[in-house]
């Protein structure tokens, strides 16, 4: 090593200068690189006059340009399709991405289902193609697709009952209702029939055996299961009830908190995860009970079922109702528990997220009747004293 280099100042790359260029692309001569600083602070590279030295950047920006390389590059938005876009209707565009979005989440789900149930009797056994353990990872993994996938558009509801609870906690126009539920319940029903598509041979092989043995094709582990939850025989409507309504509360419970905008432990960028683990950890407990958590994931699929092996696809054990609507009181009371007892109204006016109806005005007889104002100012009084 050159004997100045032993010697460089510490802050020696700090002055070392690459030319400005209008690409990041363009390869920067060695030549026109300063080598080193000497004790005096002279450079032994190429000399640069004070003129040239606005035309020059640090090593900080030449870095950024360089990274920048990789960057996709948008082409101009054109007039015609900025036309085309504010032509499209708002309600289409709000349905088809909640049909999208309970697509995304029920294809990631049931396609594991039929994996983990149809590979049961293969020689490798039900361990290496799934477990609940991954049935709840693709339901989860699913959610979280499908909210930040269609959630900009449609607000990301994907289960009729919390499009209810939206319009009746919410400010969600009723209106738009019947067309979110039909919406979500036809992307149930086109996931399961792509996944009946992608598993036909399979399916048409376990339903030729299970015909051969004399067993039924709708019922637990038969290939209408895959599609939509059916109980064993050994379970009792009772039990399943309890722990449908249990889980479809607890979900409801956790989108409902993490919807809340004056909840300081979530940010926006989180909230498709929490609502998909929330979905997962239901799985993980209650998934071998016969769970449906969702009318749009149970009724599309259900119909499918239906449609390729028998109506008993709805009356095997009585379940479907169960499976179909107990989600929809279940979330409704969960919603109502955290507005009656958990929201903090308040706050959400304080963060600016909402206002008061009736305005300031409104406001301020709120603040005045609770003695908020009175605290105010005392405490303004308190600083103004201590301050003179």
């Amino acid at each position: 090593m050159d004997d100045s280099m032993e010697h460089l100042p510490l802050n020696a790359t700090a002055s070392w200068k690459f030319p400005r260029t209008d690409s990041a692309h363009t390869l920067i001569p060695l030549s026109t690189i300063p080598t080193a600083v000497d004790h005096n602070g002279h450079g032994h590279g190429h000399d640069h006059d004070h003129d040239n030295d606005a035309a020059e950047t640090d090593l900080t920006d030449a870095a950024a340009r360089w990274l920048k390389r990789s960057e996709p590059t948008y082409r101009p938005i054109s007039e015609r399709r900025l036309r085309f876009e504010s032509r499209r209707p708002t309600w289409l565009r709000e349905c088809i991405a909640e049909a999208i979005g309970v697509f995304i989440f029920v294809l990631c789900g049931i396609s594991s289902i039929t994996s983990f149930t149809l590979h049961q009797s293969d020689d490798l056994g039900v361990t290496a193609f799934g477990s609940i353990f991954q049935i709840g990872w693709a339901f989860a993994v699913g959610v979280a697709i499908a909210v930040i996938t269609c959630g900009p558009t449609s607000g990301g509801h994907f289960n009729p009952a919390i499009t209810l609870a939206m319009a009746f906690w919410q400010d969600f126009p009723w209106r738009k209702v019947p067309y979110y539920i039909f919406s979500q319940i036809l992307g149930g029903f086109t996931a399961a029939l792509l996944v009946v598509c992608m598993y036909y041979t399979k399916f048409q092989h376990i339903a030729d055996e299970l015909i051969a043995a004399g067993k039924p094709l709708v019922g637990g582990g038969s290939p209408a299961s895959c599609l939509a939850p059916m109980p064993h025989d050994d379970q009792t409507l009772g039990y399943v009830f309890a722990a449908e309504f249990f889980s479809d509360a607890f979900i409801g419970l956790a989108i409902w908190a993490a919807l809340d905008p004056a909840n300081p432990f979530i940010q926006p960028a989180g909230l498709p995860f929490v609502i998909g683990l929330a979905y997962a950890s239901m799985i993980w407990g209650f998934g071998s009970l016969t769970l449906s958590t969702n009318l749009a994931r149970d009724l599309g699929p259900r119909m499918v079922a239906a449609i390729f092996w028998g109506r008993e696809a709805f009356t095997d054990h009585s379940y479907a109702p169960i499976g179909m609507l107990v989600n929809v009181p279940a979330t409704l009371l969960a919603t109502a528990v955290y507005e009656l007892c958990m929201c903090d109204s308040f706050a959400i006016i304080a963060k600016g997220h909402a206002r008061h109806r009736d305005g300031e005005e409104g406001l301020y007889r709120h603040m005045s009747r609770c003695g908020m104002l009175d605290e105010e100012r005392g405490y303004l009084q308190h600083v103004t004293t201590h301050r003179d």
